[in-house]
């Protein structure tokens, strides 16, 4: 155990199936095993999070991968030196279309069934006459500098559906699926239990995960102020190897049984095991009543034994700024004077692991 110059901290998490990291770490002990005491808030959007571990409400927080860089250049408005230590989760997302919809495309392709992965270009028809009625599909995502969003840009643009042909609303998790419901959105990527608890309602299908379009690509991250880890260095190193030690036991599949029964809890996800549990055993609900498709890194954690898998190496931050550059949201010049090794910090996580291995 480290002696740590803070042990109670706050974490602030979004009630998605890839909060388990931090909820395991609470739930099984990882945080007190390493002199913590950590009190976990739930928020309601990206946003609220983002401010408040601006302004030093929360001492931590898991974020979005790119976010600690959209802090870092100012993309909010003012520049908040937010770094991140470690990865807590890969791919989890998911593009899910309105069921309203995907019969409007059936009866169009005067078909009964499309075929699993589909690419946007099923879209088409349906896009071509909303011009005409001068009435896009509308398509949520869950925050400007999201992989969600990248991933949704990704599928339109290798179909040739530019962002012009449809409109884009920013949602919270927890709201696309009635959002939807409620006929505000013809589909939305989104991360887990939200297209499964779409599908389990018959509101919508899911069709395409993050795993279809970029195979491993950090998610979540553990996001922390600059000025707070060199304030409290030894406590970063104590919350990083808790949370590590929550990613190795989540890779072992009957922990994840125990982990959906953890998640559903009121003061966590609030919604049923039987749409948190299928993503975190490797399977997308696809459509009601139909066998799931077999998505074996739908979830992703860690690799039992491998210290690489959370390391928030330089070539995550860079592809995810490549990205970023690619979508429009940096500028060339933004993107050649990023120091990415300033954000994504491997050197604190490569500490955490040597700690950890010690103790």
């Amino acid at each position: 155990m480290l002696n740590v110059e803070k042990k109670n901290i706050t974490l602030g998490f979004m009630p998605l199936t890839d909060s388990a990291p931090v909820i395991i770490a609470h739930e099984m002990g990882m945080f007190k095993k390493w002199g913590l005491n950590v009190s976990l808030l739930k928020q309601n959007s990206w946003a609220t999070l983002r401010d408040k571990l601006h302004l030093g409400v929360i001492d931590s927080a898991q974020m979005l991968a790119p976010m600690p860089i959209a802090s870092q250049l100012g993309l909010y408005g003012q520049k908040f030196q937010v770094i991140s230590p470690m990865i807590l989760s890969r791919n989890g997302n998911g593009i899910t279309l309105s069921t309203n919809l995907y019969k409007k495309i059936l009866a169009q392709q005067n078909t009964t069934k499309i075929d699993m992965p589909f690419s946007a270009n099923i879209l088409q028809h349906e896009i071509d006459k909303r011009k005409k009625e001068d009435n896009k599909l509308t398509f949520g995502v869950v925050f400007p500098y999201s992989c969600h969003y990248y991933q949704l840009m990704e599928w339109l643009k290798r179909s040739n559906i530019s962002l012009s042909d449809i409109n884009l609303l920013f949602v919270p998790p927890s709201d696309m699926m009635p959002s939807m419901q409620s006929g505000d959105l013809d589909g939305f990527c989104v991360g887990g239990p939200w297209n499964a608890k779409a599908v389990r309602e018959g509101v919508g299908i899911t069709g395409v995960t993050s795993s279809d379009l970029y195979q491993n690509s950090p998610e979540k991250v553990l996001g922390i102020m600059s000025s707070w880890q060199q304030q409290h260095p030894r406590t970063t190193l104590a919350l990083v190897s808790a949370l590590y030690e929550a990613c190795q036991w989540l890779e072992n599949i009957p922990n994840r049984f125990e982990a959906a029964r953890l998640l559903s809890r009121p003061c966590y996800l609030d919604t049923n095991i039987d749409v948190i549990a299928p993503s975190l055993l490797g399977s997308c609900l696809t459509f009601t009543d139909t066998t799931p498709r077999k998505v074996s890194t739908y979830n992703q954690f860690s690799t039992l034994g491998d210290s690489e898998f959370n390391n928030p190496g330089q070539y995550c931050g860079e592809n995810i700024a490549n990205l970023m550059k690619e979508f429009d949201h940096i500028s060339t010049q933004q993107r050649a004077e990023l120091n990415i090794a300033s954000i994504f910090r491997k050197d604190i996580y490569q500490n955490a692991i040597n700690s950890a291995k010690a103790n």
